[in-house]
């Protein structure tokens, strides 16, 4: 079972990243022109978003009639739907780091193999965001 697991998340991992690039969603560019509304925007970045939309949906009402995932004994959801200050903070700091970058975690590590120098920067800042907080909690 852990080893379908990994064979899954790897497949997974596949597809979002080779989507990533062919949609040119791993251009930090794309991603800046899209959040700048006020300048040359971009609305590429919302198709996107969009397109993932249906599949996401179709996936939710699949799981919904699952008993358990096929490569694990029960489903890993989230259990709370609280929005609280710290969640709040923490959007905030993903949303300026994503507008200064133009990298999300996703597009960040795809960026390694597209342009390592700034993808391994923002891959190093974001490590050790997540360093911090587990020694912060």
């Amino acid at each position: 079972m852990k080893n379908m697991s990994l064979v899954i998340g790897l497949i997974a991992g596949m597809l979002f990243g080779g989507g990533l690039a062919y949609s040119g969603m791993a251009d930090p560019a794309r991603v800046r022109g899209f959040l700048d509304i006020f300048g040359h925007w971009d609305p590429t970045l919302a198709f996107v978003m969009f397109g993932a939309l249906l599949p996401m949906a179709g996936a939710w009402q699949i799981q919904k009639l699952m008993k358990r995932p096929f490569a694990d004994v029960q489903f890993s959801l989230p259990d709370t739907k609280k929005i609280d200050r710290k969640l709040v903070i923490g959007a905030i700091l993903f949303g300026a780091g994503w507008g200064i970058s133009g990298l999300c975690p996703g597009p960040g590590f795809a960026g390694i193999a597209l342009n390592p120098a700034p993808a391994l920067t923002f891959v190093a800042a974001l490590l050790l965001g997540m360093v911090a907080h587990k020694f912060s909690t």
